[in-house]
């Protein structure tokens, strides 16, 4: 388990450089990294992968809330104002525990229902996501207050993050898992697909491939990205712009088969801010 949980302080120490602290189970948070560095370059952020926990969607609710928890106390202690759960999944078993125990704003991940809905034309949606997310009752939720009339068809994706976490996202093996699993979606009339996992964004190129042009694909990086600025707006945050563009890069498990995985991204067109990874998160 990620360190003790009493130790964690609510707030960020004066001390401790200002920066917005990030995290999920491993790549797929960068996502969003990447969407807060494209709208404010010079704003310092601080990630953590979990590594060591991956993959979250596989674990009991009550483990992701501890390790969550512990998680942003270590982002704070590091000088966090703010915290970003850059993870469905993680947002949808700890976002209230973490937002009751620290008096930092905390931002998470829902998954992209309500927008779907919205701009669907057929009154018919996906939703991928993890296994784990689908049995939430976040999105239960989500679904009772927001799919209204629309048939949302909830896929969960079994094996897609585990690819992407290794850096594949392209080639036979997602075609495959991607094609199997979304194959009814044509004569089912759907016209949007609402990607519910950080890591899906990843493999956007081979959803696109698939679906084809008619199918609009929705996830939540930029729009994350985006309430996290307002949220420092809102709360009268000041955090002092970075020259230095590099995001350290806290991970629980192995440093280098993270590098690997991003560098594989970076081959397949992704683009990334520059990271400085280091094995800096107890597991």
């Amino acid at each position: 388990m990620v360190g003790r949980l009493a130790d964690h302080p609510s707030s960020a120490p004066a001390s401790a450089p200002a920066s917005v602290g990030i995290f999920d189970s491993g790549v797929g948070g960068l996502s969003v990294v990447a969407a807060i560095h494209r709208l404010r370059p010079g704003l310092p952020l601080r990630y953590v992968a979990d590594t060591a926990g991956f993959p979250y969607g596989e674990r009991p609710p009550e483990e992701i809330a501890e390790r969550s928890l512990a998680i942003g106390g270590r982002l704070i202690e590091a000088g966090a104002r703010l915290l970003v759960v850059a993870c469905n999944t993680a947002s949808s078993a700890a976002l209230e525990a973490l937002r009751e125990r620290f008096s930092v704003p905390v931002v998470g991940m829902e998954p992209p229902l309500k927008p779907a809905v919205e701009r669907s034309r057929s009154g018919r949606v996906a939703l991928l996501v993890t296994p784990a997310t689908a049995e939430g009752a976040r999105l239960a939720r989500l679904h009772d207050s927001y799919a209204g009339d629309s048939r949302v068809l909830t896929i969960p994706m079994p094996g897609l993050a585990d690819l992407v976490e290794g850096g594949e996202v392209s080639g036979p093996r997602v075609e495959a898992l991607l094609g199997d699993a979304l194959a009814e979606l044509p004569s089912e009339g759907v016209d949007e697909v609402a990607l519910g996992c950080t890591h899906y964004g990843f493999v956007r190129s081979a959803l696109r491939a698939l679906l084809g042009e008619g199918v609009e694909l929705i996830d939540t990086a930029e729009p994350v990205a985006r309430r996290v600025l307002q949220q420092l707006e809102e709360h009268a945050i000041a955090i002092a712009e970075d020259g230095d563009a590099t995001v350290p890069c806290a991970v629980s498990g192995d440093p280098s088969a993270f590098e690997a995985a991003t560098g594989r991204l970076r081959a397949s067109g992704v683009t990334l801010p520059p990271l400085r990874v280091s094995r800096g998160v107890a597991a």
